[in-house]
């Protein structure tokens, strides 16, 4: 990959060959603004984003069990860069994003592992988190499904995961995507908060167990 990124073309024509070589078929980005919830403006706009590749199942006529690590290596890194940059061209960089989350819906024809095999690998959750330059677990969803519908990706805060502040979920329309031989893979991200957050934080809880019930119920 370096060698394409570093000759006469721009990197971002090279990359996309790259991809589309690799069997990409189509790239999505979209992104909202949150101004204003419960009838209250937001400190400030808050944009969520998500990026989508829709890439032909490498592994749709393999036999049934067969080994995954044969094309993860091979993929996962370019698919990682390819969404990445889309999320950093529209938050403004990687200093614009507080939080993050993965997501991948395989086509019909294919096992919910294969999901799995492009995102819940290091090839491309340490090369998400490298780009967006968070150190954070990143929280996913993944399914199997037809084509044109939507799945709810969770995010949270880059570096610090357990932060309920960032704690949200941006609905992302698969549009003509998976095909039955497919696999959508999805990178979101949002550049702050939910709009009004005050539920607390671990800092600042106290200590709770099953005891309290008791209370409670007598």
């Amino acid at each position: 990959m370096s060698a394409l990124l570093t000759g006469a073309e721009s990197p971002t024509v090279a990359l996309t060959e790259l991809a589309v070589s690799l069997g990409v078929r189509r790239i999505l980005t979209a992104h909202e603004d949150l101004v204003s919830d419960g009838g209250v403006d937001a400190p400030a706009p808050i944009r969520r984003a998500s990026a989508v590749a829709v890439i032909r199942n490498p592994w749709i006529d393999e036999a049934p069990l067969h080994d995954l690590n044969s094309h993860t290596e091979r993929l996962a890194p370019v698919v990682a860069k390819l969404l990445t940059d889309r999320l950093l061209s529209v938050l403004g960089g990687a200093d614009g994003i507080e939080a993050f989350g993965k997501a991948a819906v395989v086509g019909v024809a294919g096992e919910i592992e294969h999901a799995g095999a492009l995102i819940h690998t290091p090839y491309f959750g340490n090369l998400v988190r490298e780009f967006l330059e968070g150190t954070s677990i990143i929280c996913f969803a993944d399914a199997r499904a037809d084509a044109s519908g939507d799945i709810r990706v969770p995010l949270w805060h880059k570096t610090h995961a357990a932060t309920r502040s960032h704690y949200q979920t941006l609905d992302v329309h698969l549009a003509d995507a998976p095909h039955a031989d497919e696999i959508a893979v999805i990178a979101a991200a949002s550049s702050g908060s939910r709009p009004h957050p005050r539920i607390g934080d671990r800092r600042t809880d106290l200590p709770v167990s099953s005891e309290i019930l008791k209370g409670i119920a007598s």
